[in-house]
């Protein structure tokens, strides 16, 4: 049967296919499509969740496989960080049962964090990678990884980037295999599962490396690394990994003017990064006079391929990244893979060759990111702004610091509030730095729910430890919006797929031992800049949870709170409810404010700004 589906979708149906138990992660663009598919199936015998960070999620999902039973974990590139403290030594004590890790990278960095290239990570574990260059490939692949997994008894990785993970594809399905009903495994072994002595270690690690050299054979034999060897030695070679392999054929349809032909070039398409296929790349070295490397990213491949020419004593040219040729940034698409091509060849392209091949960002019009219409985040910018000027404090004088998720947008225009951004949690901790810096000025940190169940607390026990003198607010709106409207351990019990799923974020703070504590309603603008002025002129720990739920969500179940109409005689068209709240759904009308009712949410925030009471709300609910 054939089904059209996105690349995320393909790994879930390929881990649906290799009879999964038990399917875990953290929502991260452009990740989190997989396991948000299998949620929305509902399977019987399989266990999907959300968990609280990646760390946890890899944790449960080797739990799994050391009970002997197949398991997927989900997350984009920022997610291995998060993880790696425990999949290095999950990697070294390996188990009976299967894991596969999906990362999604984003070169290009659509999704705005960094270029991670995760594929260092399955270095530095000896760990397995398969890269698959399109959807049905996804499919696919996951398959094998877990029979891979399953076959070498360790973690193995499947890669994609954003645009499989995004695009669509036609995938021919196999019937599914059933989940396994065996009871699970318990292993008493210490030499295996605990790292308790340095012989143990290391007997480990060299189980860890007999993996990855087993993998590399179970990888030749299934013939994933394809090695197509041109009728005449001498010529030019093309090493090509992952999405790169998508672009080869149309990259030798623009060529055609220059008389390139394909059956005149060497190739090898590697569909797994780690183990390099030693062997192949050999080959093509003793059949060719020069070698280009196509990869996104960093040079992984190039830099063994060059380990493997000199010990041959190659005397050709490696063309790539090393020299300078090919870029480490952004995302390859047919416009490199034919640049790489004809630089290994010595050809001078023309320059209108890539004239239909105008980036977007060349034409769109600058226009910043920022939050929905009726987000209550809105309002909290709205406050700490309003709160510092009621204090006589200049915004460029008050370290701001954020987190990921929606409540980062507030570094946009019209708000500016927010000043950096590192990791998930980060913020937390950032601001205790530039107390101990030194700043006179008050220090606030902001983050979200999520987040600060993510990696937000052990910031916060840190800071109450130490008595830290800042304020953090966390911006509570009850679900993990930023990433399509995930559920967290604050998400309203009825949306939560197990009973007393929902934990109260104001009372697990005030546990924690915060004295200076303060609850707000962010549309409530007086409430909301009273809290935020009196934490700012106290010393100590301060934490204010901004609480309304996501627009979206709010909306989608139980409709707008109402719409806001402007009353034509008042409005003076000074524009300040734009500029301030900077709204989407208010625009310039002919001399007076518009309301687009289709995206007004009945918040009321632009009203708290208009001197002339022209804004009032239409109550619906």
């Amino acid at each position: 049967m054939k089904r059209l589906m996105t690349g995320n979708e393909a790994v879930a149906y390929g881990a649906v296919r290799a009879g999964v138990k038990m399917a875990s992660g953290y929502p991260g663009t452009p990740s989190t499509g997989a396991l948000e598919f299998l949620l929305k199936q509902k399977l019987p015998e399989t266990h999907v969740e959300w968990s609280t960070n990646e760390k946890v999620a890899l944790e449960i999902a080797a739990g799994v496989a050391w009970g002997g039973h197949r398991a997927l974990c989900t997350m984009k590139m920022s997610g291995i960080n998060v993880a790696y403290d425990s999949l290095i030594s999950i990697a070294y004590s390996g188990f009976d049962g299967a894991l596969v890790i999906y990362v999604a990278d984003d070169p290009g960095a659509s999704a705005g964090m960094c270029e991670q290239d995760s594929r260092g990570f399955a270095l530095i574990s000896d760990m397995p990678m398969f890269e698959p260059a399109t959807v049905a490939e996804a499919y696919e692949f996951t398959y094998l990884a877990f029979e891979l997994s399953q076959t070498i008894k360790g973690p193995v990785f499947v890669r994609l980037v954003t645009a499989i993970a995004n695009s669509y594809g036609q995938v021919e399905l196999a019937t599914p295999e059933p989940v396994s009903q065996a009871d699970a495994i318990l292993e008493r072994n210490i030499e295996r599962f605990t790292k308790a002595g340095a012989k143990i270690g290391m007997d480990q690690h060299q189980d860890l490396i007999n993996r990855l050299a087993a993998s590399e054979v179970w990888m030749r034999e299934k013939g994933l690394n394809e090695l197509i060897l041109a009728a005449k030695s001498g010529g030019l070679g093309v090493v090509s990994n992952g999405i790169v392999n998508a672009y080869l054929d149309e990259a030798f349809e623009w060529l055609a003017p220059y008389n390139v032909k394909r059956s005149d070039i060497s190739i090898l398409k590697m569909r797994a990064s780690h183990p390099v296929p030693e062997l192949e790349l050999k080959q093509l070295l003793g059949h060719c006079s020069k070698v280009v490397v196509l990869e996104e990213l960093e040079p992984q491949i190039e830099r063994f391929l060059y380990v493997i020419a000199q010990r041959m004593r190659y005397t050709g040219d490696i063309i790539g990244k090393i020299d300078g040729t090919l870029s480490r940034i952004g995302e390859y698409g047919v416009k490199q893979v034919v640049s790489g091509i004809a630089a290994g060849l010595g050809l001078t392209l023309a320059p209108e060759l890539f004239s239909d091949a105008i980036h977007a960002d060349e034409i769109a019009a600058a226009r910043p990111i920022t939050v929905c219409a009726g987000c209550p985040h809105r309002g909290t910018y709205m406050g700490i702004n309003s709160a510092l000027k009621k204090l006589k404090l200049k915004k460029s004088e008050v370290m701001v610091t954020g987190d990921i998720g929606c409540t980062i947008l507030g570094m946009n225009p019209p708000f500016n509030t927010i000043w950096n951004e590192i990791s998930m949690g980060a913020s937390v901790s950032l601001a205790q730095g530039f107390v101990y810096a030194g700043v006179k000025t008050p220090v606030i940190a902001t983050i979200g729910d999520s987040t600060f169940f993510h990696g937000g607390m052990p910031g916060l026990i840190n800071a109450i430890q130490h008595d830290v003198n800042m304020t953090l607010i966390i911006m509570d709106n009850r679900w993990t919006a930023m990433t399509g409207m995930q559920v967290n351990p604050g998400t309203p019990e009825e949306y939560q797929r197990e009973a007393n799923g929902n934990l109260d974020l104001v009372n697990l703070v005030q546990n924690m031992g915060v004295k200076q504590f303060y609850v707000v309603d962010p549309f409530n603008q007086e409430e909301t800049v009273a809290a935020i002025q009196e934490a700012l002129t106290l010393t100590g720990v301060k934490v204010i949870i901004a609480r309304q739920e996501c627009a979206i969500q709010s909306r989608r179940f139980n409709g707008a709170k109402g719409v806001m109409r402007v009353n034509p005689e008042k409005c003076t068209n000074c524009k300040v409810c734009l500029m301030v709240t900077g709204c989407l759904a208010l625009g310039l009308g002919d001399g007076v404010i518009t309301v687009d009712p289709a995206l007004c949410y009945g918040c009321g925030l632009c009203a708290t700004v208009c001197k002339f009471n022209a804004l009032e709300l239409e109550v619906l609910r």
